[in-house]
């Protein structure tokens, strides 16, 4: 397969009339100044595709369902109860309806890959299935019909809260203890070998709150190779909870008493100390940012200008799914930093487009989160890739250096075209190639999930 492009931005700049040939999954040549022949897939802009680091697909049919203000102050604490509502009901055939419609909006949004933060394991009840695994290959078969690259995370979810309190309610679904865990992980890498060559596993310790310092030390010795990720500072509430048990705040418990490194990606890093920021950038982790969730729960924005310029690693992820867009992911994460500095042009490490450095800067720090090899367009990188189209009217006035300024400020996912994940070609023509079967199979798995509500 060879795609031909205008222009395309590639990992040495901005080039015109590019041929980027595909093989295996992997681009293997890339050649600049050249024609396009009869049978190349021709595109009008070419970047590097992101991969959408922080999802839980499934509470992406409760969008909508929780913007209603009840008496007194709504928080993330009251929106968790409709969560537990619908994981009274949800089965397995919806689990698996519901991960593919996300799936493939995240495709539709410029995503070629994804990691699924997955933490609903058991039965209603806490009861385990027959094979512990069946809501995860649940999402091996979503992900293998939407053909999205994954990275799937299986959680470790043993408490309630802060202090090891009991689970309870709709929190039974998520509990494992380290070695019911262990053997979760296990079954799951067996399986993934059922889906693309690119799919791969790691591990998800949830939480400071639903795990221990003695489970989370025995979990990451047990899994000493892959991506490690876990909820680290998103609320308030979980600071102050963490600061009381353990006797520091959550990423300076974790600087402090786990070997954080390039395989970890802390999620939420909303509520950090300028201390907290500097040293957990020093680390080699990514900073998983969820924008949109993070502002429709009412998180806060993170210390984004200290941790650029201490050369920290970033990346971003719809997390909640209440919004799949990536041109919006990326414009909140940078008005978030406007509004709280009142300031402009914010996320750029000296001068520079801001464009393209969240854009860039996103996609390379998602690709490592993910371990996938992605996030630019080189040689023997996965051909995980996006094309756009100037012509439309927020992209048509600007050069290629303003490209990334434009879809990350003035356009919509509406300029997407055409979405490689690993040489899969799963968009075309701004859609899905399996959009409709998909969108059925979900309105008819909702419909049953309300019925019972």
């Amino acid at each position: 397969m060879t795609i031909h492009a205008s222009s395309a931005c590639l990992a040495s700049g901005w080039a015109k009339n590019v041929r980027v040939s595909i093989e295996q999954g992997r681009i293997a040549s890339i050649k600049t100044g050249t024609e396009p022949l009869s049978d190349d897939t021709k595109v009008d802009v070419l970047l590097p595709a992101q991969s959408n680091l922080h999802s839980h697909a499934f509470q992406r049919a409760m969008a909508g369902m929780t913007e209603f203000r009840a008496a007194g102050r709504d928080s993330f604490w009251t929106w968790r109860e409709l969560m537990y509502k619908f994981l009274e009901r949800l089965t397995p055939e919806q689990v698996e309806a519901i991960a593919a419609l996300v799936f493939m909006e995240m495709q539709e949004a410029g995503y070629a890959s994804v990691g699924e933060f997955h933490y609903v394991h058991n039965q209603p009840g806490g009861q385990k299935y027959d094979d512990p695994s069946e809501l995860s290959q649940r999402i091996f078969a979503a992900a293998e019909d939407t053909g999205i690259g994954l990275t799937h995370l299986p959680v470790l979810y043993s408490y309630g809260a802060a202090g090891e309190k009991p689970l309870a309610g709709g929190q039974l679904r998520f509990g494992n203890t380290v070695d019911q865990f262990n053997d979760l992980v296990a079954r799951t890498k067996a399986a993934v070998g059922g889906i693309a060559d690119d799919a791969q596993v790691g591990i998800a310790p949830h939480s400071l709150r639903a795990t221990s310092p003695a489970d989370l030390a025995q979990v990451v010795a047990a899994h000493p190779k892959g991506p490690i990720h876990i909820h680290i500072s998103e609320q308030l509430k979980e600071v102050e909870d963490i600061s009381a048990w353990l006797g520091a705040r959550p990423v300076e418990w974790l600087l402090g008493n786990t070997d954080v490194n390039a395989r970890w990606c802390l999620i939420h890093a909303t509520h950090m100390t300028e201390a907290e920021t500097i040293g957990l950038a020093k680390t080699g982790a990514v900073a998983g940012l969820c924008p949109i969730t993070e502002a429709n729960l009412g998180d806060g924005p993170f210390n984004g200008p200290t941790y650029l310029e201490s050369g920290g690693a970033f990346g971003v992820g719809s997390d909640s799914n209440v919004r799949i867009s990536l041109t919006e992911e990326l414009r909140t994460l940078e008005y978030s930093q406007r509004l709280r500095d009142m300031a402009r042009n914010v996320l750029v490490d000296g001068a520079g487009s801001v464009g393209q450095s969240i854009y860039l800067g996103a996609a390379a720090g998602s690709a490592k989160a993910l371990n996938r090899n992605a996030g630019v367009i080189a040689e023997e990188t996965l051909a995980d890739l996006v094309a756009i189209d100037r012509n439309d009217a927020a992209l048509y006035a600007l050069t290629d250096g303003q490209l990334l300024d434009g879809l990350c400020f003035a356009a919509n996912d509406r300029v997407i075209t055409d979405v490689w994940s690993a040489g899969r070609h799963t968009v075309q023509g701004g859609r899905h190639v399996k959009r409709e079967a998909v969108t059925e199979a979900y309105r008819s798995a909702i419909s049953e999930l309300l019925s019972g509500i």
